[in-house]
C-alpha cells in the first residue's frame, strides 16, 4: 500500500513539474546581443545609412525578440514612412501609410516610461516629414510640442543619445515646409544645447542651409516657385529654367533688348520628347527660343534624338556658363565670353585655365555673382542647391539692376 502512495505521489509530481514546464514562456532571444534593445539600435544607425531593407531586418528581429517593445515599433514606423517617400505606385504607398499609422499606434501604446515616449514623438516628427500628407507640418509641431515636455533621462536614450534630437527633427521638418526662419532658430537651439552632442554636426549644416536660404530669398519678391526650388539640395535642369523665367523674369528682359519689335516674336525650334507633359515645358521652351548656352537639348544615343533631360542635376560649372551667357546678352558684351582666355594660372585648384568652364567661373567670380569656397575651391562639379541658384540670379540683378 505505502508503495503505491510512493509511486502516486511520485507521478503525481512529474504531472505538476511537466504542466509547470509548459506554462513557463521561454525567451525567443538567448544569445547575448539578440535581443530587442541591440537590434533596434542596429535598425537605427541602418536608417542613418539609408539602409532601408536592413532596418527593417534588425527592428523585424527585436520585435521577434520582444513583440511589445515600444521603439522598435517606432523604427519600424519610419522604415515604411521611407518606403512611402520612394514608392510611386498608389497603391503601395497606401499600403505603407497604414503600416505607418500601425507602428506609430503600437509605439504609442506600449511606451513604457519618458524616454520610449521621446522616441514615439521623434518618430511622428520623422514620418510626417518624410510622407507630407495633408496637415502634416502641424501635426509634427504638435509631437514636438509634446515631446519637448517631457523629463527624459537622456542615459536611456540609447540612439538619439540626447533631447537636443527632437529640434534638429524638427529643424528639418520645418526647412522641408519652407518655414525658413523657425528651421533655422530651430538647428539654433540645437547648438546651444551642448558644445557638441550627437546632432551638432547636422544641425550646424541644416543651420547654414537655412540661413543661406533666408539671404537669397532676403530683399526679393521670390514666387511659389521659387519657395518650392529654394530648399532642394539639387536643383535640375528643369528647376533651373523655371527659376530664370518666373524669377528672373528673363524673357521680358531679353525681349526688350532686342532693337525691332518683329524680331522679339520667337519660338522654340521643336519641344523635346521628354518636355511634352513636363510641369515646366513652357519655361524650357521659352529658353530654348533664346538659345541660352548650357540649356540647350542634349542628344541622347539611346533614342536617338535631341532631349532635355529636365530631371539631371546642374553643376555649378554648368550655372556659371549658363548665368555668364545670360549676363552677355543682357549687357550685349560679347567681349565677355573670351575675357579670361590665355591666363595661365588659375586661382582655383579645382579649375584649370584650358577648362571650358574657367571662362564663365571667373566672370561669375570677378562680379560676385557666385562665391568659392574658404579654401578655394569652386566646386566646379558638384550640384547647385535651391538657395545657391537663387543667391546668384539675386547677385546678376544687382550688379544688371534690373530689379
Amino acid at each position: 500500500m505505502k508503495q503505491r502512495l510512493t509511486q502516486m505521489t511520485l507521478l503525481v509530481a512529474a504531472c505538476v513539474a511537466i504542466l509547470a514546464a509548459c506554462s513557463t514562456v521561454q525567451p525567443k532571444c538567448t544569445a547575448v546581443e539578440d535581443n530587442a534593445p541591440h537590434h533596434y539600435l542596429m535598425g537605427m544607425k541602418a536608417l542613418e545609412e539609408n539602409k532601408v531593407a536592413t532596418a527593417q531586418e534588425k527592428f523585424e528581429r527585436a520585435l521577434y525578440c520582444d513583440d511589445g517593445f515600444s521603439i522598435a515599433h517606432a523604427g519600424m514606423a519610419i522604415v515604411s514612412a521611407e518606403k512611402v517617400k520612394a514608392q510611386t505606385d498608389a497603391g503601395f504607398r497606401d499600403v505603407e501609410i497604414e503600416r505607418v499609422a500601425e507602428e506609430l499606434k503600437k509605439a504609442k501604446k506600449y511606451a513604457d516610461g519618458p524616454d520610449q515616449y521621446f522616441d514615439f514623438y521623434a518618430s511622428v516628427i520623422r514620418t510626417d516629414t518624410l510622407m507630407k500628407p495633408k496637415g502634416w507640418l502641424v501635426d509634427a509641431e504638435d509631437a514636438y510640442s509634446d515631446g519637448s515636455k517631457l523629463k527624459v533621462d537622456e542615459f536611456n536614450l540609447s540612439y538619439y543619445k540626447g533631447t537636443e534630437a527632437l529640434p534638429y527633427f524638427m529643424g528639418v521638418a520645418w526647412l522641408e515646409g519652407m518655414e525658413f526662419q523657425k528651421a533655422r532658430d530651430s538647428f539654433g537651439t540645437v547648438l546651444n544645447a551642448k558644445r557638441e552632442g550627437k546632432w551638432h554636426e547636422k544641425a550646424d549644416k541644416g543651420w547654414k542651409r537655412a540661413d543661406k536660404i533666408m539671404r537669397a530669398m532676403g530683399g526679393i519678391t521670390v514666387g511659389d516657385i521659387g519657395k518650392t526650388i529654394a530648399p532642394k539640395e539639387k536643383v535640375t535642369r528643369a528647376d533651373l529654367a523655371a527659376l530664370l523665367i518666373d524669377e528672373m523674369k528673363i524673357e521680358k528682359l531679353l525681349a526688350g533688348r532686342i532693337p525691332v519689335a518683329s524680331q522679339a516674336v520667337r519660338t522654340a525650334e521643336f519641344t523635346p520628347a521628354d518636355m511634352t507633359s513636363h510641369p515646366f515645358k513652357e519655361e524650357v521652351l521659352t529658353l530654348m527660343k533664346w538659345n541660352v548656352r548650357g540649356m540647350e537639348p542634349k542628344y541622347d544615343e539611346t533614342t536617338h534624338a535631341y532631349l532635355f533631360m529636365p530631371s539631371d542635376s546642374v553643376t555649378r560649372g554648368e550655372m556659371a556658363l549658363i548665368l555668364e551667357d545670360v549676363l552677355i546678352k543682357l549687357t550685349g558684351d560679347e567681349k565677355l565670353a573670351t575675357a579670361y582666355f590665355g591666363q595661365e594660372r588659375s586661382p582655383f585648384p579645382d579649375v584649370r585655365p584650358s577648362s571650358n568652364l574657367y571662362n564663365a567661373v571667373m566672370n561669375m567670380i570677378s562680379r560676385s555673382i557666385m562665391e568659392s569656397e574658404l579654401t578655394g575651391e569652386f566646386r566646379i562639379s558638384e550640384p547647385v542647391d535651391g538657395a545657391e541658384a537663387l543667391l546668384a540670379m539675386r547677385m546678376l540683378k544687382q550688379k544688371m539692376n534690373i530689379y
